[in-house]
């Protein structure tokens, strides 16, 4: 009992500097792998937002505008206006929803100055692969009413054909599609309220 006793402070002791270097180490990995982490994320919003605009000589980021949406979280939607010189020639907008099939979607979507989808980017998800993780690819196809492209959410009903819109559902994947096209109409939301403050100004 005597020597427990003896060697208890040596324990503490030695748990204490262990939680220390353990904690600077933490703290140290952090600093070093932040920025880096930080300058991926904005490089792939820098490549999203080229990909789904027209073209433009501005620097969206620079302006981009939050904007909060009802019915949604507390996080808001990120619209990057795109110029050409002072002509306002479309925006991006990077939205979010949580009713995917397996949580989160986040997504980019691009409309022109007329309020027509230029363009989108899923930039996270968790849906099942092969089925709804396929709306990258399934929304821009040809083939039947698959494609959003080209449209202005302002004219085409953008929810699934089985719940009376213009929109084919990924096969097998009605949650997902419904999650995709629900963000896209809450993107559209988005753009329009930053339209509309515009034209205001």
């Amino acid at each position: 009992m005597k020597k427990l006793a003896s060697t208890l402070p040596n324990m503490i002791i030695s748990l204490g500097v262990i939680t220390i270097v353990a904690a600077s180490l933490l703290a140290w990995a952090h600093s070093v792998t932040a920025e880096p982490i930080a300058q991926a994320e904005k490089q792939t919003r820098v490549d999203a937002i080229k990909d789904v605009l027209p073209a433009f000589d501005n620097d969206p980021l620079a302006n981009a505008t939050e904007i909060y949406q009802l019915g949604e979280g507390n996080a808001p939607f990120t619209v990057y206006p795109a110029y050409e010189g002072d002509k306002f020639v479309g925006a991006a907008v990077e939205g979010y929803t949580t009713n995917g099939f397996s949580g989160e979607i986040k997504i980019m979507y691009g409309f022109d100055a007329e309020g027509i989808v230029s363009g989108f980017q899923v930039l996270s998800h968790a849906e099942t692969p092969g089925l709804g993780a396929k709306m990258n690819e399934w929304f821009r196809m040809e083939e039947g009413n698959r494609s959003v492209l080209g449209k202005n959410p302002a004219v085409v009903n953008m929810t699934v054909a089985k719940d009376g819109g213009a929109i084919d559902a990924i096969t097998a994947a009605t949650i997902s599609s419904r999650a995709f096209l629900g963000a896209l109409r809450d993107c559209f939301q988005a753009f329009e309220t930053y339209k509309k403050d515009l034209n205001n100004e």
